[in-house]
């Protein structure tokens, strides 16, 4: 095995990547640069681990991998935001409007 040879390996076939502090990083900067945003705790599954999706006032949202349920609601206190059960609650309409919103302009744009 040469001396580059193991950063050179891609990740194995069914393992995700795990949750980074430049996800945490990411998530407060985007909560503190918006109104009015709002945490959804996705849960892990066969596929992802467990992800927020924050999301502000006018529905934008950003989705990011967070380490557990706790740590979750560890960043929500620190920001000052409620956190959500996405199971229990659901998706906020604003979210899924925005995204409509977002793939009409788009479709617009590249016609």
């Amino acid at each position: 095995m040469g001396i580059f040879d193991k950063l050179r390996r891609k990740p194995r076939p069914g393992v995700t990547r795990t949750a980074t502090s430049k996800d945490t990083d990411h998530l407060a900067e985007w909560a503190r640069s918006r109104r009015g945003v709002e945490a959804y705790l996705e849960p892990r599954t066969n596929v992802t681990h467990t992800t927020v999706v924050l999301v502000a006032f006018d529905g934008e949202w950003t989705r990011r991998r967070i380490e557990n349920d706790e740590a979750a609601y560890h960043l929500g206190k620190k920001l000052g935001i409620p956190v959500y059960d996405t199971n229990k609650v659901g998706y906020p309409q604003r979210m899924r409007e925005y995204t409509r919103r977002k793939a009409e302009e788009d479709k617009r744009r590249n016609a």
